[in-house]
């Protein structure tokens, strides 16, 4: 849970729903404490805990508190040797198919914009106190770990700042790492009192800038005309910024090659610190090289404020947003609006003056509709 409560229990006891039904409850958690990550497992799973220090902890699933439905579970830190101030920023259960984690690589991100790529099996044996996954001294002292996340070498990596950048490039462009101890390379070229406040794994697909365009152009004009609107550049389609060389390329898609992309587009929901979202196509995201200062991700400005979260959605989820007064907001993703890049997005939590969104989580319950059975 966002509050760090952690449990697993048995699938049999979530049955299978008609599309359209309420669910169940899947976890008792306190009023400012939400599900944050489900997943389904066996009891011989093994799971690793990534914490903010840069330490990784491994447990298998028989060890986490067997309970109900209704539970609250157990805090993390009563089953994880955890120092004082440090929290897990990444829970990972290993692929049950052991033969596949050889081709299988780990990429860590931290604040400061650094990323490192290891193989996964770096972190297969671990001991019950853990194991350094990376080490924060000497100039990197203060840095800390913001995201981890297992990715093939035919991933792209999404990188976001708190002041609207971003830059998207293949995950072969970072070396795999032999040790454990560096920060890695740099991802992104940070404006001074900048920070990474987002990393994703995105699918690499082969497509040019012209084609992306022209993708993005077509579905906005089938969303308006769906919507019974009229042309709404300024929200639909990204605003051209310094790096766009190409923007001059006009290119029409055939109903084939829309319907490929279609098929592998993925949507990317950023949200800022004054309650403004939107959910943006993958293809709004060139990939360029690794280490440049990126291409905006969100025009941020006094009215909506610095980016507080960036990660892949799917339309049927929802989110979360809490604030620093502990107001939370749960909005299902197809509510907030599809937009360019390069725009400002919508309200999706109205704050106070004095009030700003401090996390944004995508939610997953049991009893989702049109889900199947699922344990935590």
């Amino acid at each position: 849970s966002h509050q760090g409560y952690i449990k697993r229990v048995p699938l049999s006891t979530y049955r299978a729903q008609r599309r359209g039904g309420k669910g169940r409850s899947g976890m008792s958690t306190k009023d400012e404490d939400f599900v944050t990550r489900l997943f389904v497992a066996n009891t011989h799973t093994p799971m690793l805990f990534f914490s903010s220090t840069g330490m990784v902890y491994k447990l298998k699933v028989w060890r986490l508190p067997l309970s109900t439905p209704q539970a609250r579970g157990k805090a993390m830190i009563n089953i994880l040797p955890l120092d004082q101030g440090e929290t897990i920023t990444t829970v990972m259960p290993l692929p049950e198919d052991e033969e596949s984690w050889d081709s299988l690589h780990v990429m860590f991100a931290t604040r400061s914009g650094s990323v490192r790529r290891n193989k996964l099996s770096d972190f297969v044996q671990i001991n019950r106190n853990g194991k350094i996954a990376m080490k924060f001294d000497g100039d990197d002292a203060g840095d800390s770990i913001i995201g981890v996340q297992i990715c093939t070498e035919d991933d792209d990596v999404l990188l976001t700042t708190a002041d609207g950048r971003c830059v998207r490039f293949p995950v072969t462009e970072v070396r795999v790492f032999s040790g454990r101890s560096s920060t890695g390379v740099r991802g992104i070229r940070l404006a001074e009192g900048d920070k990474l406040i987002g990393m994703s794994i995105l699918r690499h697909v082969d497509v040019t800038p012209a084609e992306a365009r022209a993708y993005l152009k077509q579905a906005a004009a089938m969303r308006r005309a769906a919507a019974g609107e009229g042309d709404e550049p300024e929200t639909e389609i990204a605003e051209a910024d310094e790096a766009d060389e190409d923007a001059g390329d006009e290119l029409s898609l055939s109903s084939e090659r829309y319907t490929e992309l279609g098929a592998r587009e993925q949507l990317v929901l950023t949200a800022s610190e004054k309650g403004f979202g939107k959910r943006s196509s993958s293809y709004d995201y060139r990939t360029s090289g690794r280490g440049g200062k990126g291409i905006i991700a969100m025009a941020v400005t006094p009215r909506n404020g610095k980016l507080v979260a960036s990660f892949p959605v799917e339309v049927q989820d929802q989110i979360m947003l809490v604030t620093d007064a502990g107001q939370l907001i749960r909005c299902p993703v197809d509510d907030v609006r599809a937009a360019g890049r390069a725009t400002q997005g919508v309200t999706v939590f109205r704050t106070a003056p004095d009030e700003r969104v401090v996390s944004v989580e995508r939610v997953e319950e049991t009893g989702e509709p049109g889900s199947e059975t699922e344990e935590e």
